[in-house]
């Protein structure tokens, strides 16, 4: 019985008091370069889409500017936006495949 404690007292260090810290690998990042590269590219989209939204008002208040409604504001810039939040999304889910 006696030999039975020394064999287990051999085999664990005693660090009274010490507090040991295991070595693992390092963090990995969440994202990588694409997934930076997609999500600058879909701010752009969207600030390119809200630019195009702007304008098309008159400078006189009395008369009605019917430029309000042209392609580029009720149709083009919406879409770019709506990509530009796309690539977003796209962006964040993103995971680049475990080469193996």
């Amino acid at each position: 019985m006696a030999e039975k404690k020394k064999a287990d007292s051999a085999a664990k260090p005693v660090n009274k008091g010490v507090k040991t810290v295991d070595v693992k690998k390092p963090i990995e990042m969440p994202f990588v370069k694409q997934n930076y590269i997609l999500l600058i590219v879909g701010v752009v989209l969207i600030f390119i889409g809200f630019i195009l939204m702007l304008g098309g008002g008159s400078k006189d208040p009395n008369v009605f500017s019917t430029a309000i409604f042209d392609f580029q504001r009720l149709t083009l810039s919406p879409m770019l936006i709506l990509a530009g939040f796309i690539v977003e999304i796209i962006a964040i889910m993103w995971k680049p495949r475990v080469k193996a």
